[in-house]
């Protein structure tokens, strides 16, 4: 997977290791090799990514947001 425009420094490659979900919002925790990194994000949007614990993400740093994005597999068009 490619991500066009993101800088190396506000990106964190690792796995998912928890997803607590809520009926609007959820908690995803992704381990990187900095740590666990955890943000809060629309439950539609971890269900549009099909993220799973186990699966490879990455945490992208935007200003004071946090996004998360699934690596391989489906949903990645």
């Amino acid at each position: 997977m490619s991500i066009i425009s993101v800088n190396t420094r506000n990106q964190f490659q690792g796995r998912v290791v928890g997803i607590n979900r809520s009926p609007v919002v959820s908690e995803i925790e992704v381990e990187t090799a900095a740590g666990i990194i955890n943000a809060v994000v629309t439950t539609s949007s971890i269900e549009r990514l099909g993220l799973r614990v186990g699966d490879e993400a990455v945490a992208l740093f935007k200003a004071t947001e946090v996004l998360i994005a699934r690596l391989g597999g489906p949903g990645n068009g």
